[in-house]
Formats: C-alpha cells, sequence, structure tokens
C-alpha cells in the first residue's frame, strides 16, 4: 500500500449470499468490531440488489460505503431482469463492481460490455470496481501480464484521464477465486505493478499513482496482512471471508499497517 497516492480499500463481495433480513445484524456486528477503521481504510460492501435498499438503510450512521455487483449498460429500456446505473444511484449506491470473472465465465460478459458498462457507471457517477484477472491455464502459458494489459486497456477505452481517478481496479485471478488457493504476494504484486504501468501508459504517472488497485483471488484474515504490505496492492476484492462480520473485520484490521 501506498497512501501517501491514494487511499487503502477493503471492498466486500457478498455474491448471491445473505438475505436483506441479515443486513442490519450483520452491520451492527461490524461496527461493534471495528468503530474507527475509517481512520486507515475505506470500506465497501458490495450486497445483492434485494439487500441494496436494506444495506444503505443499516450502514447510513458508519463509514461502510455500499456498492452492486453488477449493472446493465443501458440507462433504460426493455431489458427484463436488469438493473441500470441510474436506478443504482438513486437507491444511493456508491460503487458497482464490473467485470467479476463469474459475470464474464458464467454469463458471457465479453471485453467490449466491460467497457460499455464502466463507461454507463461513471455517467452516473458510479465508482467503477473494474476486475481482471486470468485464468489457471493462461497463468501456465505465461501469458498473465498481456492478457491482464488487455482486460485494462479495453475496458477504459473512452474513459478520459480526470473521470478515471473514480474507478478502481481489481486483479482476481480467475483459478484464486473460491479455491482457497491464493497468488504469493509476490506474484500479486507483480501483476498489480503490472496493472499500474498500463495505466501509466495511457494517462501518466500521476493518474497511475492515484487508481487503487486491489487483490481479489481468496483473500482472507490469514494471508491479508502479507498481500496488503505490497506496494502496488491497495486493497482487497473480499469474497467469502466477507460474509462473516468478524473475518470482514480482521481483513480491515490487517490493512492498518
Amino acid at each position: 500500500m501506498n497512501r501517501k497516492y491514494r487511499h487503502t480499500v477493503i471492498a466486500g463481495n457478498w455474491k448471491m449470499n445473505l438475505l436483506a433480513s441479515d443486513v442490519k445484524a450483520y452491520a451492527t456486528e461490524l461496527r461493534s468490531l471495528i468503530p474507527d477503521f475509517h481512520k486507515w481504510c475505506d470500506a465497501i460492501a458490495c450486497v445483492p440488489f434485494t439487500s441494496l435498499p436494506a444495506a444503505i438503510r443499516a450502514f447510513r450512521t458508519t463509514r461502510v460505503m455500499i456498492g452492486a455487483q453488477n449493472m446493465n449498460q443501458h440507462k433504460s429500456g426493455a431489458y427484463t431482469g436488469e438493473v441500470s446505473g441510474a436506478q443504482l444511484k438513486d437507491l444511493g449506491v456508491r460503487y458497482v463492481i464490473i467485470g467479476h470473472s463469474e459475470r464474464r465465465e458464467l454469463f458471457g460478459e465479453t471485453d467490449d460490455i466491460v467497457n460499455k458498462k464502466v463507461l454507463a457507471a461513471i455517467q452516473q457517477q458510479l465508482r467503477p470496481i473494474i476486475c481482471v484477472g486470468e485464468s489457471l491455464g493462461q497463468r501456465e502459458t505465461g501469458v498473465t501480464n498481456d492478457l491482464v494489459a488487455m482486460q485494462v486497456k479495453s475496458a477504459l477505452n473512452g474513459v478520459d484521464a480526470l473521470k478515471l481517478r473514480s474507478a478502481i481496479i481489481a486483479y482476481e485471478p480467475i483459478w484464486a477465486i473460491g479455491s482457497g488457493l491464493t497468488a504469493t504476494p509476490q506474484d500479486a504484486q507483480d501483476v498489480c505493478c503490472e496493472i499500474r504501468a498500463v495505466i501509466r501508459s495511457l494517462y501518466g504517472a500521476r493518474t497511475a499513482r492515484a487508481i487503487p488497485v486491489l487483490y481479489g483471488g481468496s483473500m482472507n484474515e490469514k494471508n491479508a496482512h502479507d498481500l496488503l504490505a505490497q506496494p502496488d496492492i491497495d486493497g482487497g476484492l473480499i469474497g467469502g471471508a466477507s460474509l462473516k462480520p468478524e473475518l470482514f473485520a480482521a481483513i480491515i484490521k490487517a490493512a492498518n499497517q
């Protein structure tokens, strides 16, 4: 982490877990565990669509900000079952995950769709958490850096430097998500450094220094400290460990270094 230039960000991705009726108790417990966490990091809870109103209410008196896990690239229209950035903004949502590997792998989201969603999110003044990362096969064939660079460039196509300042990039190696496997701190640092180098090549050093880059491959309370000690890892996009307040709190505490 490098707090001289950018904030540390710990974002929980609840995926399709927990109910709206669970949110209040979760928020109460998290607040009791880390009442002053905001002194060292920004915390975000990215909850299912059905839990967004409950989360906005429950976390209103805390420093936890609320994010969605996806959005449609269109502002409105005949897209049954979809949710737009304008609708998220109207609720009071501040962040949105875009291009998560599960969206890419399971629902066919392409780099072009990811780019359109990034542009739509920024237009609605939502902060996109843009996910990039490689499969195990791609890592084994040595194309990780080239693939991640391509994903970053594609996602940011058409985004100007000033608007990019609202974005967050999350490196999430697909092979580590939900598998219990984690990239070594040095491996994760190497890819996060490459992501920053790509941003530098596109927008210059000042902008590259300002963009938080998170690690999102099975970060947990045991490995968070070592991962967050790396100079280009500015936080985490947390999956399973974010579902229990005590584990999420432990990761937030690990950011206090």
